[in-house]
């Protein structure tokens, strides 16, 4: 590895952006609870970004993720307090974090980047592990679903998803977004194996928004409801007619997209077990 990586200089009061990944089974969800017994990935970061500048750090994340759901490449913001190499703000974070997270990397950005609402997209993947008997690996890293399912049909019934709707239907009740509109930009549904893997990019997302959508597409992919379900679901504007809220395991946030102006490393979307 050349020696010139993570060698750049980040001032006293400029802005960075960091990206990082992490096992969600093991927090309750991104944003802080301030409670000592309550683990976040959001405190966990913020303590060790405290550590490396010797002062408190607080960070704007681009999507938070609930309880048990992993991110591949989730994206913060926050000001340096203090001088450091990009290698402090990686490799010296890293070494206060658990292994549960890490830092990919840090850049200096423009000062007008806010990791939240300089983003135009969120991406995420939902890996269902489709195989009779449940798995002793990964446990957490998949949803098993035991059933046969019918990855045509599904990607079939999530077209009707596509395009700036109101997910009413498709949020949690508690959610509390001034609307419900979104504009989803992408739904595919692949089978690699066995695994059955919902890939789906909007601007942005309601709560519990891709776990409901996968609710749905299950039931559809095991023949339990028509293809059409999905669209009428989404017609009725009612949380109630829906299906089931989808396990959080086998959810990841696996890209965020900014304006290229910002110059943002890219990387292919994880999880990194679906590789190749």
């Amino acid at each position: 590895m050349s020696s010139k990586v993570f060698s750049t200089a980040i001032k006293q009061g400029q802005k960075v952006a960091l990206a990082l990944s992490y096992d969600g089974s093991h927090f309750h969800g991104w944003q802080s609870q301030r409670k000592p017994q309550v683990a976040t990935v959001q405190e966990a970061l913020e303590a060790a970004l405290s550590k490396v500048a010797n002062t408190s750090i607080l960070v704007q994340c681009a999507g938070r993720t609930d309880t048990g759901v992993h991110a591949s490449h989730q994206v913060v913001s926050f000001d340096s307090p203090v001088d450091r190499l990009e290698k402090g703000w990686v490799m010296g974070v890293n070494s206060h974090l658990p292994d549960s997270v890490a830092v990919e990397w840090a850049k200096p950005v423009a000062s007008d980047f806010n990791a939240r609402f300089s983003a135009t997209a969120r991406r995420y993947r939902y890996v269902i592990l489709n195989t009779p008997a449940r798995p002793a690996l990964m446990s957490s890293g998949v949803t098993w679903f035991s059933r046969s399912l019918d990855e045509s049909a599904m990607h079939e019934a999530a077209q009707s998803l596509i395009g700036e709707l109101d997910f009413t239907s498709y949020r949690a009740a508690a959610c509390q977004s001034k609307t419900p509109m979104r504009n989803v930009h992408f739904i595919n549904v692949s089978r690699r194996h066995d695994l059955v893997v919902v890939d789906i990019q909007a601007n942005a997302f309601l709560h519990h928004m891709v776990r409901n959508v996968v609710g749905v597409l299950l039931a559809i992919g095991n023949g339990a409801k028509p293809v059409e379900w999905s669209a009428q679901v989404l017609a009725a504007k009612d949380r109630s007619v829906s299906a089931p809220t989808a396990s959080p395991c086998g959810l990841y946030l696996v890209d965020v997209i900014y304006p290229d102006a910002f110059g943002l490393p890219e990387k292919e979307p994880g999880p990194y077990f679906l590789a190749g």
